[in-house]
């Protein structure tokens, strides 16, 4: 019989980031971003994934939409472990994805964040991003922020989450954390009502349409901190796939709205160390710098990458750049700065 539980425990002591659990394979860890298949364990049936799904459902007391065949929940394993699923079908069979996250959050320098990530913070108002292909801790750079502001300023801080996953404890600010589907119906509706709420902050999961970017960005230029993710291959192409999203008529608006709020755009991804032991962050950052500000309103993104090369001491990076002094300092080994450069020849002449 199988115990998802005791399953999370045994991935978490090893280290793992991810559990996958699928009919006629035995369950799979991701350590230090490797799938490993755990062959101590028996080969999965349908019929005990289907019984440990509802008996996970019964003891977190989850109720799932009839009929839905993607279902995203969280729940805790013990006093460690927060977990974030999504139960899925292939093949018409039932798989299950559980990504781990330790319950206790931990601050930027845990984590190997730059210290210009407090600054961000420490914004009154305005719009931080977070962008970088799944799995690569978006999630846990948010958390990391609001935990400095929570623990640094008397603020009231709403999170719209789908679902929640880092759980805030009060400290000096008030936080409230609502779920999709359980306490509001989508990431727009949680913003809109958010408005209402006397919010100082306010983080969106994630900004997956056009009518809550467009919340967004009114929220941030009426005096609040909003902090979301937004899927780009680059922190520089950020303002571009913003002002995409909208109908030709608006996108100068847009523009102009952006340009008045845009605090910064993070894109990062996590890579294994090269002693084997976890992973390193490589961080991109693009700063709302009056310069960046200026381009974004006469519509001159294509120039933006330009600048952040010049930018260095108003803290901008580029990916490259944050890769190959991650290289310098021992983090990572040669072989996957040649595989995650965005110029690899530029890289390997750097490198001889």
């Amino acid at each position: 019989m199988l115990d998802i539980f005791a399953l999370v425990s045994d991935a978490f002591n090893k280290k793992a980031s991810d559990v996958h659990l699928s009919v006629g394979c035995h369950p799979v860890y991701r350590i230090n971003g490797l799938l490993e298949l755990q062959r101590n364990y028996p080969v999965i049936t349908e019929k005990d994934l289907l019984d440990s799904i509802e008996r996970l459902f019964e003891r977190i007391d989850f109720h799932a939409l009839e009929n839905k065949k993607e279902i995203d929940f969280a729940f805790d394993v013990g006093e460690e472990i927060r977990v974030r699923g999504n139960l899925y079908y292939e093949r018409r069979k039932p798989a299950l994805a559980l990504r781990l996250i330790t319950k206790r959050i931990r601050t930027f320098e845990e984590l190997g964040l730059p210290s210009i990530l407090k600054e961000f913070a420490e914004r009154d108002s305005g719009l931080i991003l977070v962008a970088g292909p799944t799995g690569s801790g978006k999630s846990t750079t948010l958390a990391a922020i609001i935990d400095h502001i929570n623990s640094n300023y008397p603020y009231h801080i709403i999170t719209i989450e789908d679902p929640i996953e880092y759980v805030f404890t009060n400290k000096k600010s008030v936080v409230h954390q609502r779920e999709l589907g359980q306490d509001t119906k989508s990431f727009y509706d949680g913003l809109k009502y958010a408005l209402r709420q006397d919010p100082d902050v306010i983080l969106v999961g994630e900004m997956r349409d056009l009518e809550t970017m467009a919340l967004a960005l009114t929220a941030a230029e009426t005096g609040h901190l909003v902090l979301s993710t937004i899927h780009t291959n680059s922190a520089a192409t950020a303002p571009e796939r913003i002002i995409d999203v909208f109908p030709p008529h608006q996108q100068k608006q847009v523009a102009l709205q952006l340009a008045n709020t845009l605090v910064a755009v993070i894109y990062q991804r996590l890579l294994r160390r090269a002693d084997g032991k976890g992973m390193v962050p490589i961080l991109e950052i693009l700063v709302g710098t009056p310069a960046v500000k200026n381009l974004i309103r006469e519509n001159k993104l294509h120039q933006i990458e330009s600048i952040m090369q010049t930018s260095a001491k108003q803290g901008m990076v580029l990916f490259d750049d944050a890769l190959f002094k991650a290289y310098v300092n021992g983090l990572i080994d040669k072989s996957q700065v040649y595989e995650y450069a965005r110029n690899p020849e530029e890289m390997r002449r750097k490198i001889g």
